[in-house]
């Protein structure tokens, strides 16, 4: 859903500002674009985190193949720390851009567009907290927005495969609950991959611009910022899609909302027993945040009636 955010909101206004060089939305634009794909890394990274916790518990559960469903809430409560935390460490975005104009050497037209500078009209202790952050601000997006998700990844999935090894040489588990493990830890590594490519230019762009920014151009540097803001609509585009793939329950429940959507779902007989299987089968299916317990079949009919 934030991905879909940022495509909606943040691409268009990119895309305007490089044909007409005029920002649409002025000011607010400016602050808004940046702190919501600031916040789309947070969301990103601490989801990775979340989710390798998940398959950590899932392979140290003493009975991996049964584990009791989670709760709604208790879905809905991690989802909104991802998300309060992820807009909180954000904010600082909201004070550091803001509207520039400047006539262009070129053609001669006035431009506008946004530049890193705090306001002077901010309180003197905010201000000196926004230029911490400024000055920072390089080094705490390689580490929390890429050294971390992809570090915690990679050390769960280390810890997983060891303990899952281990397992399988002192008791032999059932064949699809191995393949049900092995398949989502290849979804949260697909996820990781897609992400770390997606952000390696950018955090590259930052330090070489740090350190090399006097002997640069400002074209030079507007063409990096608008790379990088394409690598990331690209990686809100694919981890979509790429979920969809690498998840078939997640996949084929979408599928078949789509195809209820576009059937009208209508409660004749056929459409009903449609979806009484696809709820059978979502049901028997793994979630990608836990995994449910095999349910037993349904019983028998007796014997007699119509069937």
């Amino acid at each position: 859903f934030w991905d879909f955010l940022i495509l909606f909101f943040c691409l268009p206004v990119v895309i305007f500002n490089e044909i007409t060089k005029k920002r649409l939305l002025g000011d607010v634009s400016c602050r808004i674009v940046p702190f919501m794909e600031v916040s789309s890394l947070g969301v990103t990274t601490f989801s990775l985190c979340a989710l390798g916790i998940d398959r950590f518990h899932a392979a140290t559960s003493p009975q991996a193949s049964a584990r009791p469903i989670e709760q709604c809430q208790s879905i809905i409560a991690k989802l909104a720390v991802i998300w309060v935390g992820s807009m909180t460490l954000s904010v600082p975005e909201i004070l550091l851009w803001q509207l520039a104009q400047d006539t262009s050497p070129v053609s001669g037209v006035m431009t506008e567009y946004c530049t890193m500078k705090p306001s002077s009209n901010l309180p003197e202790s905010v201000y000196s907290l926004v230029l911490t952050y400024q000055n920072a601000r390089m080094w705490w997006y390689f580490g929390c927005y890429f050294c971390l998700p992809i570090l915690f990844t990679v050390s769960c999935q280390l810890v997983t495969r060891r303990i899952s090894g281990t397992e399988k040489k002192t008791e032999c588990r059932g064949t699809k609950h191995t393949q049900c493990e092995s398949h989502l830890n290849c979804t949260i590594i697909g996820l990781t991959i897609i992400y770390g490519l997606c952000t390696t230019p950018e955090n590259v762009c930052n330090i070489v611009v740090a350190y090399m920014s006097p002997d640069m151009s400002k074209q030079t540097l507007d063409l990096l910022n608008l790379i990088n803001q394409f690598f990331l609509f690209f990686k809100c585009s694919v981890t979509p899609i790429l979920l969809l793939c690498l998840c078939r329950p997640l996949g084929q429940a979408f599928m078949d909302c789509c195809c209820c959507c576009c059937e009208g779902c209508s409660p004749d007989t056929a459409s009903s027993e449609g979806s009484a299987d696809s709820k059978l089968k979502t049901e028997m299916s793994s979630s990608i945040f836990f995994d449910k317990p095999r349910e037993s079949p349904p019983p028998l009919l007796a014997l007699g009636t119509p069937c």
